[in-house]
């Protein structure tokens, strides 16, 4: 039987307990900082939830939120769950041609956005024809009226809506980087479980300052209680992150946390180890989005403390935190296995999840059976359930039924990684089910070949493709080099002779230079391999 939960509440709890500790710390200005407590947090919240009913907004309607990460998104964001409206968050990096699509799918009944974003309705107003309710975020009406214009001064504490833990609380899209954008639907249920599961797994006490690389962590900080940093990046391209102002925002706030993409620590490693700046306020860096490699890790590790780790946690939009390994165990014992072939070492699971690892299959699996597990040890699919698993797709029962195995009265989610299960539990990541390789040597996942052709000093990074007809398709090996480097039919030799030395190497034919690989939009470190298959196939035609 579900019990009664709002999301809301978990800020209100930290306003209650904690109503003077700084909740939000976000650039004003270009040098100096606006600091927000818990309490003050909480009082934007119900002057938003207020002005949202006094719009006409109600329980249940979708709500497109399109305003920049900080304390005002950060409030309207709990605001619409305190009135137990759905916040529908839609990641402008896909661009405009994506969003307009994502819109019309979802059907909001509700609009609140920046001038830019309220422009954009007005131009494109078939995308958003469903929209009956819409409030610009900001002094400028454009066609709706102003969130600040509804408020009011005088309006007191709002009632959190006595919504359960299996109503639903919110529409999160995911990036549409491993195929099309989906609107993941998200409970009250799962983001307490994901508050909880978060707050185990690493350790995090509240009043611990975070620097937040990445958006939701404005919303999950504030709820596990701890002090969060926005930095000054544009969060839709993390890739053109100022190292500067990322060190810079940890040591002005002694930043004992942090969370990005492996873009951001791929600016910042070298350039604070240039200067010879460390990070000692740091216990937890965390970085997520894409595949680490070693090298980024020790680069990383160098700028901590000893006591201090690097922290790969993995999982997905629908699915979040599913498992984690820290830095120091994977250079200790498993960076040799890694760089032979063997995939990333993901770790163990987080708390409260579990997981099968089955036969990989394109095809829709409606009940579940113990007949879908391989063996350990075995690649297959990696599937997982839990409280903090989403148990379907947004208005898309095409996507559910392709994502999600019933079992009974739960779910188990798919994720579309190929993984294997070691014989201590831990999982290796092989890469995306849908980037396999159909060869006539048989079936190739690409990441434990690529890592040991990354160990070449010339090599940036390197994606497997195959080129040609599925099931007969040719292992190219697309490469993108070091800075400083030059493409030479003698390079090429030089990093193709990692097929003498590491067997599961030899399947690759050929090598490709690529000046610079295209990337995922929203944390621009995910491959887009779909692009280099392509492309590949083109220069090889």
């Amino acid at each position: 039987m579900s019990e009664r939960s709002n999301t809301a509440e978990l800020l209100r709890e930290r306003a209650r307990s904690a109503p003077t500790r700084t909740a939000l710390i976000e650039p004003d200005g270009a040098r100096a900082w606006r600091k927000l407590s818990f309490a003050e947090l909480e009082r934007e919240v119900d002057l938003d939830a207020h002005a949202f009913v006094r719009a006409g907004l109600q329980r249940g309607d979708r709500v497109c939120v399109f305003v920049k990460p900080g304390s005002e998104w950060a409030a309207i964001v709990f605001a619409l769950f305190r009135i137990g409206a759905l916040p529908v968050l839609i990641d402008p990096a896909m661009g405009r041609a994506g969003l307009l699509a994502c819109v019309e799918r979802i059907r909001p009944r509700g609009f609140i956005g920046i001038p830019l974003a309220s422009a954009i309705k007005l131009a494109f107003p078939r995308s958003f024809a469903s929209v009956e309710v819409a409030l610009v975020a900001g002094p400028l009406p454009l066609g709706g009226r102003t969130l600040r214009g509804l408020r009011r001064a005088e309006d007191g504490a709002f009632p959190s809506a006595a919504t359960l833990d299996s109503d639903r609380a919110a529409v999160l899209f995911t990036s549409g980087s491993t195929g099309p954008a989906k609107g993941v639907s998200y409970t009250h249920g799962m983001f307490r479980a994901q508050v909880a599961a978060l707050r185990e797994l690493n350790g995090m006490r509240e009043g611990d300052v975070d620097l937040a690389c990445f958006a939701p962590f404005a919303l999950f900080g504030p709820a596990l209680g701890l002090t969060t940093v926005l930095p000054r990046i544009d969060f839709s391209h993390p890739a053109q992150a100022d190292p500067a102002e990322i060190v810079r925002a940890i040591r002005e706030h002694g930043a004992v946390q942090t969370f990005g993409s492996p873009a951001i620590w791929r600016r910042v490693a070298p350039w604070a180890a240039e200067r010879g700046i460390t990070l000692p306020s740091l216990r937890r860096l965390m970085i997520a989005g894409a595949p680490v490699h070693p090298p980024l890790i020790e680069s990383c590790l160098a700028l901590l403390a000893p006591e201090a780790d690097v922290y790969t946690p993995y999982g997905a939009t629908e699915a979040l935190p599913v498992a984690c390994i820290g830095g120091r165990e994977i250079l200790a014992r498993h960076r040799a296995a890694t760089e032979s072939g063997a995939g990333n070492c993901i770790g163990t699971l987080a708390p409260f999840i579990e997981a099968r690892v089955i036969r990989v299959t394109d095809d829709v699996l409606p009940a579940w059976s113990e007949s879908l597990v391989v063996a350990r040890g075995e690649a297959g699919e990696l599937v997982v359930r839990g409280p903090q698993v989403t148990r379907e797709y947004e208005l898309e029962p095409e996507h559910t039924a392709r994502a999600k195995i019933p079992d009974g009265t739960s779910v188990w989610h798919r994720m579309g990684d190929v993984v294997r299960e070691d014989g201590a539990g831990r999982l290796w990541f092989l890469g995306r089910k849908s980037h396999r390789l159909a060869t006539a040597h048989g079936t190739l996942f690409p990441v434990g070949i690529e890592n040991a052709f990354n160990v070449h000093l010339a090599v940036r990074r390197s994606a497997l493709v195959g080129v040609g007809a599925r099931g007969a398709e040719r292992a190219v090996l697309v490469v993108e080099l070091a800075p400083g480097k030059r493409p030479s039919a003698a390079l090429a030799t030089e990093i193709l002779a990692r097929r003498q030395q590491v067997s599961d190497c030899r399947v690759v034919e050929e090598l490709l230079f690529h000046e610079q690989f295209p990337v995922d939009l929203r944390h621009n470190a995910k491959i887009d391999r779909a692009a280099l298959k392509a492309w590949a196939e083109e220069r090889l035609a």
